[in-house]
Parts: C-alpha cells; sequence; structure tokens
C-alpha cells in the first residue's frame, strides 16, 4: 500500500496529465487490477474461506467454484455470489 507522501506525489502528476496521458494510465491500472484478480484466484481453492465488501457491507464466504473472471461464494443460507477476484481476501 502506498504511504501519504507517495500518495501526494500521485495526485500532483495526475493534475498534469493531458487527455492521452490518462488513458494510458487508466490502462495500465487496468492491466495491474488483472494481473492482482489472476494472482489471487490462482491462490484459491474449492473451500477456501474468503472475505470482500459486498453491497450489503462486510461478506464472508467459502469458494464453491473459480470461473475465469469470478469467483462463487457461498456465503450461507441462499446466498451465493459472482465475485471478482480482485475483490477477495483469503481469511486465515
Amino acid at each position: 500500500m502506498l504511504n501519504v507522501k507517495d500518495l501526494e506525489v500521485m495526485n500532483a502528476l495526475v493534475s498534469k496529465m493531458s487527455l492521452d496521458d490518462i488513458k494510458l494510465a487508466n490502462e495500465r491500472l487496468s492491466l495491474q487490477r488483472s494481473f492482482l484478480g489472476n494472482q489471487v484466484k490462482r491462490s484459491l481453492t474449492i473451500g477456501d474461506k474468503v472475505s470482500f465488501t459486498g453491497r450489503k457491507g462486510y461478506t464472508e464466504g467459502t469458494v464453491t467454484k473459480i470461473s475465469i473472471k469470478n469467483v462463487v461464494v457461498d456465503t450461507g443460507g441462499y446466498q451465493k455470489w459472482n465475485v471478482p477476484a480482485s475483490m477477495l481476501t483469503k481469511v486465515a
């Protein structure tokens, strides 16, 4: 995670960006998000306990299926969520 000084530098650089620079930065951020999601997905197996922040707040559940883009998480009861891997955190 970035510290406060790094965030200030990033904000200063973003304020100087042109539209083309913003498009390039957006593409790079999208690639990084995909990389991190794939990294999380590779570390998961069916039955792992995970957590994420859903529409109804912080949620924990169990991985029931790992798809190409999403991971199916069973939160108990009748609810199963299709969650992008980049939003998941593995719980001990």
